[in-house]
């Protein structure tokens, strides 16, 4: 289980102080899979780097399994079981995929047919991109993938995923969500996916709706698409002065 309790985020520009988080209580609960949504700039992707240990929060508290990470690094975290998916991931030049899923693996060596069935699982085809190099030569969209499936490969308790659908074709966007259905329905983790993706956003157990460094709303799928529709199309409510930009 995920607490958060009072986590705020904020930073200091000259005399000003510009909340990003403000006050996020939220309980996520084992083997759920949970979205996080709302408009650009309201502490969607901070959030979830708070949760990873990737920026520290200036306020509150963060207990996972009943354990306060708060002032944890993202080391202790991942070595708790908590693992994170960039937006834009990084590149390896030198490091083959097949080098970085078995390092993501923790094993000595990775059979080839575990490597591609956790490339298969993000649709891309082992004998393509085992022996290539994670560096520039490969798409944004292939380097998303492939960080996907080292997360798959790491089988972690806790995945956050920022925005996977970003970058990706339309194939291998439908075969990604049928990992996430997958990933939840056999409940081997729990799953935050940041995403504004209707196909995504249909499968959780819980959206909460990020606007303002807030929680503006926060229900079941059921629930929360037709509020997320209406939102969009009568336009955001305006933000007050300080709100997360």
């Amino acid at each position: 289980m995920l607490e958060l309790k009072n986590v705020s985020f904020s930073v200091t520009e000259g005399d000003e102080t510009i909340n990003i988080l403000k006050n996020i209580n939220l309980t996520i609960n084992d083997q759920c899979m949970v979205v996080f949504t709302g408009p650009n700039g309201g502490g969607k992707t901070t959030l979830a780097k708070v949760i990873m240990g990737l920026v520290q929060p200036t306020g509150g508290q963060i207990l996972y399994n009943s354990t306060d990470i708060t002032h944890m690094d993202i080391t202790a975290r991942a070595k708790l079981g908590i693992s994170y998916g960039f937006q834009q991931p990084p590149r390896f030049k030198g490091i083959t995929v097949r080098k970085l899923l078995t390092l993501a693996s923790g094993q000595a060596t990775l059979p080839q047919d575990q490597c591609c069935q956790y490339l298969t699982r993000v649709g891309l085809c082992s004998k393509d991109y085992l022996d290539r190099e994670v560096d520039i030569s490969l798409s944004g969209g292939e380097v998303k993938r492939i960080e996907i499936a080292t997360i798959l490969a790491r089988g972690d308790g806790l995945m956050i995923f920022d925005e996977p659908e970003a970058g990706i074709d339309l194939w291998s966007f439908a075969r990604l969500t049928e990992t996430f259905q997958q990933i939840h329905t056999s409940h081997s983790a729990t799953m935050i996916i940041i995403s504004h993706q209707e196909r995504i956003i249909s499968l959780a157990d819980q959206v909460v709706v990020l606007r303002g460094g807030e929680i503006g709303h926060s229900g079941t799928a059921e629930e929360m698409l037709p509020k997320i529709l209406q939102d969009t199309l009568t336009g955001c409510p305006v933000m007050n002065r300080g709100e997360a930009v």
